[in-house]
């Protein structure tokens, strides 16, 4: 059984309430002695009472009454006892329950304004949480910037609002140093390759060298698609520095046009529903997410399977691509950099990893989502881009 978990608002009310009722039963008991002190006790005013009623009735009657004075004595005292029994506890029995619910009433107003209390005390800690549930590392620029006395509350706050400061420098550093590190690499593996492909030219050149210039090439190939993917990605986190209206549909239809032959030469068949819709946003990155899209699946599938690209509805873009049956689990993995699953499907060393990971950052920098899920029977995955 789940065990109930009390809000620190619900706390708080239950121990001013509790506190109040505490002092406020012990205020009753202060008074309820108080009050029972003061009464008059029942045996010393009625032998007072009846012994002057007994000294003016002898004043008034000086002759016969001292053979009846005792015996209507000890009846007036008697009587006298019960009454001023009876008084006491009418007295004491009306103080006491119109105390309790006096207490009742006044407990259930220091409950209603514990809680608004509480609520008043506990809302900068709302702001403060609100704020942390609403950072991601695309908008670290959020700040609580809490108004107010300088207290504990305060303080807490221009404490979170510092870490945030240096978390945000943090990783527009390593954002830069991505970029920076991805574009000077680009250089030296055009050398590379410029050179292994002189060698290769080379009318001289053995077989040996041949084929370790072939693999020299292919893993410089790769190397090259790797940094450009790191450009990208680093250019997407950074968000964009402007926007314009772009025909999602018509960059859609030019991507698939230009992957025609790599769909033909993996004997994979293209189908697609092209409405129109029109997102504001980064031509070139936009032409980049749908790119990856059709090509993961268009690289990741079987022979004989197909692709169709769905734009216009809601989510903006949908691909769905038969292939390899891929866990439920693993999904979300495959939009992490450089991770990759077992067998077939990401076993392709050509790749680096880092398809999906390109498609979500473009789609969050345009204030979008992307998803995927597994395709079913005919495996394979459905991505879905979510645009505004």
């Amino acid at each position: 059984m789940k065990p109930l978990r009390l809000s620190v608002r619900t706390k708080l009310t239950a121990l001013y309430g509790g506190a109040f009722l505490i002092v406020g039963l012990a205020l009753l008991i202060v008074n309820y002695l108080l009050v029972s002190s003061t009464l008059p006790d029942t045996a010393t005013f009625a032998n007072g009472a009846t012994a002057g009623a007994q000294f003016e009735v002898a004043r008034a009657y000086p002759l016969d009454t001292t053979t009846i004075l005792p015996v209507e004595r000890a009846q007036a005292t008697q009587l006298v006892a019960t009454s001023i029994t009876e008084y006491r506890s009418d007295v004491l029995s009306t103080l006491l329950w119109q105390s309790l619910v006096a207490l009742a009433i006044a407990g259930g107003l220091a409950v209603l304004l514990g809680w608004l209390m509480a609520s008043r005390v506990l809302r900068p800690l709302h702001a403060i949480t609100s704020t942390a549930r609403k950072l991601e590392v695309e908008n670290l620029d959020r700040r609580i910037d809490l108004d107010g006395p300088d207290d504990e509350l305060k303080e807490l706050a221009d404490t979170f609002d510092g870490m945030l400061d240096r978390l945000a420098v943090s990783f527009d550093s390593q954002k830069r140093f991505v970029a920076n590190a991805s574009h000077e690499l680009r250089t030296p593996l055009a050398v590379q390759r410029t050179l292994v492909e002189v060698a290769m030219a080379d009318p001289d050149a053995t077989p040996e060298v041949r084929k370790l210039g072939e693999h020299l090439i292919y893993t410089n190939e790769r190397s090259e698609r790797m940094i450009e993917g790191l450009l990208v990605l680093a250019r997407s986190d950074r968000g964009l520095a402007a926007r314009a209206p772009v025909r999602l549909d018509e960059v859609a239809a030019t991507v698939i046009r230009s992957a025609s032959a790599m769909a033909e030469e993996a004997g994979v068949t293209v189908e697609s529903q092209l409405r129109p819709r029109t997102v504001s946003g980064d031509p070139v990155l936009l032409e980049r997410l749908v790119t990856n899209l059709v090509h993961n699946a268009i690289t990741y599938n079987r022979q004989g399977g197909w692709i169709h690209v769905d734009i216009g509805g809601d989510p903006a873009l949908v691909v769905r691509n038969t292939g390899p049956q891929v866990p439920l689990d693993a999904v979300p993995a495959l939009f992490e950099p450089f991770r990759r699953l077992s067998g077939d499907r990401t076993g392709d060393s050509r790749n680096a990893g880092l398809g999906l990971s390109i498609v979500r950052s473009i789609a969050k920098a345009h204030g979008g989502t992307a998803g995927a899920e597994p395709g079913g029977r005919g495996g394979g995955l459905v991505v879905r881009v979510r645009l505004p």
